[in-house]
C-alpha cells in the first residue's frame, strides 16, 4: 500500500495547511550524511519543508540570514564568532524563530572539563526501580594539567588518579587535532608527553570497560542507544610493560564494521530508562536537544557507568528510522495547543500511513552510507 496522500487539510477548511520552514545550516558533509532524501521526503509528508542556509561572509554575495528567512526554526553545527553574529541579527529580525541548538549552549561542549561539568549537577546514585535496575553514573576522575607538576605540586595534583590514563586536548570542536588523544601508563610516560606539548591537556582515567562503548543519541527527549567498540582492557602486566609508552589513538569506537563485530557480543545494554534519565540530565542542564554521549560500564562494578564523552549534532543518520525521531520533533515543538485541528490532522495521517510506509523508509535509511 502506497503512503497516504491525503491532505493534511479538513474538508471543511479552504485555507491550505501550515507548512514550516526548517532552514539548516551545515558544513558540506554533515549537509550530506544527514539531509537524506527519506528525511525530506518523510518530513515533508507533515508540512515541514527542510531549506539550505547560505553561509554570507565578506568573499561571497550570498544573501544575508535575515535576507533568506523567516524560517519557522534555524537547526545548525556551524561554529565560530561570524555565524554566531549572523544568528543574533536575524533573531533581533524574526525573535519568534526557534535557534536549536544556543551557540553558548553548544559551546559548553567545546571544553571537555566544563562538557562533563553537567553530570556532577545530577549524578545519579545507585537505587532500585522495581526489579529493571539498581546502577550510578559518574565522571572518571579527571585533572588538567599544561606542565608535568614536580614536588608538592604532583602530589597535589595527580592525587587519587591512578595510571593508565587518557590524555586528550582541551578543545572538544571535531577539529582532527581535537580528536589527538592517547593512552599514558605512568609518571614517566606524562613527563614525556608534556615536553612536546604546549596547549592544556585533560587526563582522564581510564576505566576497563569490557572493550565497549554505549552511544546514547538523543532528539529532544527521544533517546535511542547502540553499542560499538572501544578500547580494550588493560592489565596490571601490560601497565608495567608500557611504563613509559605513550600509545596514540583516535576514534577507535568508530570502526566500520562495528556493527558486524558486536552482532553476537555477550554485553548487555543499559536498561532504556537508565539512558533516559542520564539523556534527560544532560539536555536540561548543558540546554540542548541534538547530543549523543559516550557512556562506558566498569569492568569491576556492572552497576557502576561513567559518561567519558558528549558530542553536538552526531550522525542521527546511522539511526534505523532517524527521520520519523527527527520529523516528529519539530512537529511537537512547532505545533502548538494553539493549533487543535493541525494536531489531529497530522495524527490521523500518521495512522493511515501504516506499517508499510514505516517499513519503507527504514529499508531506505539502511542503504545510506554512514557519517
Amino acid at each position: 500500500m502506497a503512503p497516504s496522500t491525503k491532505s493534511l487539510v479538513s474538508e471543511s477548511e479552504a485555507a491550505p495547511v501550515r507548512r514550516y520552514r526548517i532552514g539548516y545550516a551545515f558544513a558540506p558533509k554533515k549537509e550530506q550524511t544527514f539531509i537524506q532524501p527519506s528525511l525530506l521526503d518523510h518530513a515533508s509528508r507533515y508540512g515541514i519543508d527542510f531549506v539550505p542556509i547560505s553561509i554570507p561572509d565578506s568573499t561571497t554575495t550570498a544573501k544575508t540570514l535575515i535576507e533568506q528567512g523567516p524560517f519557522d526554526c534555524i537547526i545548525h553545527k556551524i561554529y565560530g564568532p561570524h555565524w554566531n553574529q549572523h544568528l543574533r541579527e536575524y533573531s533581533s529580525q524574526y525573535p519568534q524563530t526557534l535557534i536549536l541548538d544556543p551557540p553558548e549552549s553548544i559551546e559548553r561542549l567545546h571544553n571537555r572539563v566544563s562538557m562533563l561539568d553537567v553530570l556532577a549537577a545530577f549524578e545519579l546514585k545507585p537505587r532500585q526501580s522495581g526489579d529493571k535496575f539498581q546502577s550510578k553514573i559518574s565522571v572518571p576522575k579527571q585533572v588538567l594539567v599544561d606542565h608535568y607538576p614536580e614536588g608538592e605540586e604532583e602530589t597535589k595534583l595527580l592525587a587519587g588518579l591512578e595510571f593508565p590514563v587518557i590524555a586528550k586536548p582541551l578543545l572538544a570542536n571535531g577539529s582532527t587535532k581535537s580528536h589527538e588523544m592517547c593512552l599514558i601508563f605512568s609518571p614517566k610516560g606524562l613527563r614525556s608527553l608534556l615536553a612536546d606539548t604546549k596547549s592544556p591537556i585533560l587526563l582522564q582515567q581510564f576505566v576497563n570497560h569490557g572493550g565497549v562503548v554505549f552511544k546514547g543519541y538523543a532528539i529532544g527527549e527521544h533517546v535511542q542507544c547502540v553499542k560499538r567498540r572501544s578500547l580494550p582492557d588493560i592489565s596490571k602486566e601490560r601497565v608495567t610493560a608500557l611504563e613509559e609508552a605513550v600509545l596514540p589513538f583516535s576514534q577507535i569506537s568508530n570502526s566500520a564494521n562495528d556493527e558486524h563485530n558486536l552482532a553476537h557480543d555477550p554485553h548487555e545494554m543499559p536498561p532504556l530508562e537508565f539512558v533516559e534519565e542520564a539523556a534527560k540530565g544532560i539536555r536540561v542542564g548543558l540546554k540542548l536537544n541534538f547530543f549523543n554521549f559516550d557512556m562506558i560500564r566498569d569492568s569491576k562494578d556492572p552497576n557502576s557507568y561513567f559518561v567519558i564523552d558528549i558530542n553536538y549534532f552526531p550522525g542521527y543518520a546511522k539511526l534505523p528510522n532517524y527521520e520519523h525521531a527527527f520529523t516528529d520533533f519539530l512537529l511537537n515543538l512547532l505545533s502548538t495547543s494553539s493549533h487543535p485541528q493541525k494536531q489531529k490532522e497530522l495524527q490521523q495521517l500518521k495512522e493511515e500511513e501504516g506499517a508499510t510506509s514505516f517499513e519503507s523508509d527504514v529499508k531506505q535509511n539502511r542503504g545510506h552510507e554512514e557519517e
